[in-house]
Order: C-alpha cells, then structure tokens, then sequence
C-alpha cells in the first residue's frame, strides 16, 4: 500500500469470492453480479452441500417463498419444500444465473487484504478484492466428548431410517434432527432409546414432528431418558448417567444428534474476531463486514453456536448488504423474515 494508497487490483481479480456453494453464499454471488461486480463461488465440496447431507425427504419448515434466493420461484408439489425439491432448486438457479462456480475446491487460507487478497485454496489461488465467508455449520457435529464417540457403529448425522431397522438405536438429543430419526426409525421397525440432556422434547421441534413423538414416548414405543447424559460408549453398550442411578444401554447404533457449529478454526484462522461463550463473530450488522476490511460473513455461519439465530430466510438479507456495500450503494435495511 505505498503512499497509504490501495494497490491497484490485479487483472485476474473478482470483486467478491465467495467461499461457500450454499443457498446464502449462491445469493451473494447473484447480488453482487445485479450490482454489476464480478463474482467467483468457492465450495470444498458439492453445490448447496449441508442440503446434500439433509435426511431423505427431509421437509423444510419454512414455505417456498422464503428459501427463494435472486427472485427465482420455487415450485413445490406440497406446502412445504423438500430437500429434493430444494437441490434441483438451488441447481437451477446458479445455472440459469450463469455462476462461476468452482466445486470440490477447498479454501485453505486467506491472505492480503481489502482490495487484494489471495485466496489459497487445494487447487491454487484467486484474487479478489473483498471475501465473503458463508460456509455455514453443517459440516461440523457437535461432539459429546465421551470415551468410544469415534466407534464405528456411532455417528453424527442421519439420513434414513432403513439401516436401523430391526436394530437397536440410541439417539441422543431432543431438537429436530433427533426427534425426526427417532420417529423414522421407530416406524421402520428399529428399537428406539433416546438419551435428553434436558427435562423434555424442546418446544422448538417442529410442530408436527413434537406431539407424535410425546405420544410415542407415552405409550412406550419409544423410551426416553430426560435429564440424562452419556459418560461412555461401547461396541454394544452405551452407559448413561440418569436421575436414578447409572444405565447401561444395549445397541448396535448410536446417533449422536446434538447439533453443529461454524468452523471456528478456519474463521479465526481467517482473522474473525469471536465473542463470547457462543463464539458469535463480530462484524457490522449494517454491511456485514468484519473487523478485517473487506472480509465479510454471510448466513448461518454469522451464528457462532446459536445455529437457530439465521437461515435462508432472514440470511438472504445478507447478500443484499454486502454487494450494495462493495458497489458503494445504499444498504439496504429492510429485515428479513425470520426463522420461526
């Protein structure tokens, strides 16, 4: 930066790297486009990937019209979207919006700074002028910190219920993806125990998933362990402390849903100040940027460990903030809906 001036950007250079393929990072690579600022998307691994790794038909909570990003409709067969609906969805889109796109391209580090960075990932590097970082939190389980956690038979994410059947599964957490395998695997004819940090099935499990499965739990088929905890996993046993004493759990699977997180290692690596217990990175809540210039955040990532804080809905304001921000415009202000 000689004479205190920027350096001139190099020819090569996007406006606005997107490290992310998923619905919030594709949604600011369109704005930023629409703002008339060249933009490149970064993914380490499949187009809207978290989506990819969503259980089969999955249905989404909210309506068509909120997980709609660039003004694009989403057609749907039901009222409520589902995941396959969505990865044609999202698929269609950065092809019809002509996407730079680059999959299975692994960011490996950020450097320079506002006006002129290097982004080094797996297969080279890119220059830019400003980055945004809206990778999400899909990609990183949430971990119980026991002994036998990395045991063959346990895992940190579902996807259909046809494995278990005829098994015995421990689901340990109480939010949606635990309430929904448990309900899935029950119907097809696997043996359910779930293990509840807590003293219920939370309020925050969609409500047509809640009540079925405090039926199921009342009458018995499936059992549940409120304010409980698992101290030690086994190749057949999962040992959990309750109420009442010790417990020792036949099973054959384990699921350990207990929710994700951002990846912090790579944000702080990437010069992201955390705040707080929840990790929450700080960044203007008017443009979005962070304390490193020109890098800025976008979607569920901006959550630290308060995951439920955004979603497509009411991150998609994000992408709008950013591009009008790099293209010296006014930012927009209006909120977004948010997820219920």
């Amino acid at each position: 930066m000689p004479n205190g001036r920027p350096a001139p950007p190099r020819p090569d250079a996007v406006d606005l790297l997107v490290v992310g393929a998923g619905p919030i990072g594709l949604a600011c690579a369109i704005e930023a486009e629409r703002a008339g600022l060249t933009a490149r998307v970064v993914e380490k691994e499949a187009l809207v990937n978290s989506i990819v790794g969503y259980p089969t038909l999955m249905e989404f909570f909210s309506t068509p019209e909120l997980l709609e990003i660039g003004g694009h409709p989403l057609a749907t067969t039901l009222y409520k979207p589902r995941r396959e609906e969505a990865l044609d969805y999202y698929r269609a889109v950065a092809q019809r919006e002509g996407l730079d796109v680059r999959l299975g391209e692994r960011v490996l580090a950020v450097e320079g700074g506002a006006g002129d960075f290097t982004v080094v990932t797996s297969r080279g590097t890119h220059a830019a002028r400003a980055v945004v970082v809206a990778t999400g939190f899909f990609d990183q389980p949430n971990r119980l910190g026991v002994e036998g956690e990395d045991l063959p038979h346990v895992a940190h994410y579902y996807k259909e219920p046809y494995l278990y059947s005829g098994r015995r599964t421990v689901v340990v957490g109480a939010k949606n993806s635990a309430a929904k395998a448990a309900l899935e695997i029950n119907r097809h004819g696997g043996d359910v125990t779930m293990v509840v940090r807590g003293g219920e099935i939370t309020t925050s499990v969609k409500y047509w998933i809640r009540p079925d499965l405090l039926n199921r739990i009342e009458e018995g088929a499936i059992e549940a362990h409120f304010h409980s905890t698992v101290e030690r996993i086994t190749p057949t046993t999962v040992h959990v402390r309750t109420p009442d004493g010790p417990l020792a759990v036949e099973a054959d699977f384990v699921l350990a849903l207990i929710g994700y997180h951002p990846d912090f290692s790579f944000l702080t690596a990437a010069g992201v100040e955390l705040d707080g217990p929840a990790r929450v990175p700080v960044f203007d809540d008017d443009t979005m940027e962070t304390t490193r210039p020109g890098l800025y955040l976008a979607g569920t990532v901006c959550g630290g460990y308060n995951t439920s804080r955004w979603f497509i809905e009411n991150g998609r304001i994000h992408a709008a903030r950013i591009a009008a921000h790099l293209a010296g415009r006014p930012v927009p202000h209006v909120e977004a809906v948010g997820q219920p």
